[in-house]
């Protein structure tokens, strides 16, 4: 009787394994992901309260880097972090990118090479096994132009670079922009979210991430 039953357990054990597998995701940006500024980032950069939001079924790393950018051509470009190869490591079933603030400054800026290069960037990151789920970012707001980061560029130029991308290739947008614009508080030095802000942008990912299938 035993010999009958322990086959029927190991089976009913692996498919549990198989349905219970977390939803890996990754969250690709720059400092504000990285959670700069934050006297404990490992445990208040928003994807580790994303991670928390989202329950057990759900992982989180975060691949963000201070000072990254998306144009290949920049003073510190994603292209060549590290970060870049743990998306790859990591198999993510969704990637979140949060890019945009870093290339707004005035000598990376170029418009034609950050649409050209974002779009080789979903092209790349749709080779990973299992095609992940891509969701684009808009910025958080400027609230003042400092280290080079322009605000009137991030609006007028990556911004709307961005939302042509994600209508392109019928990507989800999460609009990060336009519920700061009133929250000045949540962000000090003008650039980064503080703590607070950072989990109000997990808040807002979260919820964008509820349908998930």
């Amino acid at each position: 009787m035993m010999k009958k039953i322990l086959p029927i357990l190991l089976l009913c054990i692996a498919l549990y394994a198989c349905n219970s597998k977390q939803v890996k995701v990754a969250c690709i940006g720059d400092s504000i992901t990285e959670g700069a500024g934050h006297e404990q980032q490992s445990k208040t950069a928003y994807p580790v309260v994303l991670e928390q939001l989202l329950g057990a079924d759900y992982i989180v790393l975060n691949a963000g880097r201070s000072g990254a950018t998306m144009l290949k051509e920049s003073d510190l470009s994603y292209w060549n972090c590290k970060e870049i190869s743990n998306v790859f490591t990591y198999k993510p079933d969704i990637i979140i990118i949060k890019l945009g603030t870093n290339d707004s400054k005035y000598h990376n800026w170029n418009q034609e090479n950050f649409r050209d290069d974002y779009q080789r960037m979903i092209d790349t990151l749709n080779t990973i096994d299992g095609e992940p789920q891509i969701y684009l970012c808009l910025p958080v707001p400027v609230f003042e132009t400092k280290w080079g980061i322009n605000d009137s560029t991030l609006n007028y130029g990556v911004i709307p670079t961005i939302k042509d991308i994600a209508t392109t290739n019928n990507l989800s947008l999460i609009d990060l922009n336009t519920i700061f614009l009133t929250k000045p508080e949540y962000f000090p030095d003008a650039i980064h979210p503080n703590e607070k802000g950072a989990e109000q942008i997990a808040i807002v990912i979260a919820d964008k991430l509820k349908n998930y299938k």
